[in-house]
């Protein structure tokens, strides 16, 4: 399994980031995959799920601004972050999650300053 996540920088806060995740080594369609991020000093925390077909789910803090979707012909996930905030800075992970979290990529840093 490989998951490799692109697009991160730096914005200023309202602005927006379009994350990627290029994922090989098993079906993608087939399972559920989240976007996980930490933050400096911080520990994991839980971003957006979609699962295979169908629901898809946001924590609290980025209903609303964030939206996630995936590609399963192109074996991709995507993270659409609108009106960013100082607080969204983070590493952001791809996560294979299916019934539990097996597999993270190597994450993107998004930094949200002005």
């Amino acid at each position: 399994v490989q998951l490799v996540e692109s697009g991160g920088g730096m914005v200023q806060p309202g602005g927006s980031l379009r994350l990627s995740c290029a994922a090989s080594g098993f079906t993608f369609s087939n399972y559920g995959m989240s976007w996980v991020r930490q933050a400096p000093g911080k520990g994991p925390e839980w971003v957006s799920h979609v699962m295979s077909a169908g629901p898809i789910y946001y924590a609290e803090p980025v209903k609303g601004r964030f939206t996630i979707s995936r590609d399963n012909a192109k074996n991709m996930l995507y993270l659409q972050m609108n009106s960013l905030k100082p607080e969204d800075t983070a590493l952001y992970y791809c996560a294979k999650d299916h019934a539990g979290i097996d597999y993270l990529g190597k994450g993107t840093l998004v930094t949200v300053s002005s």
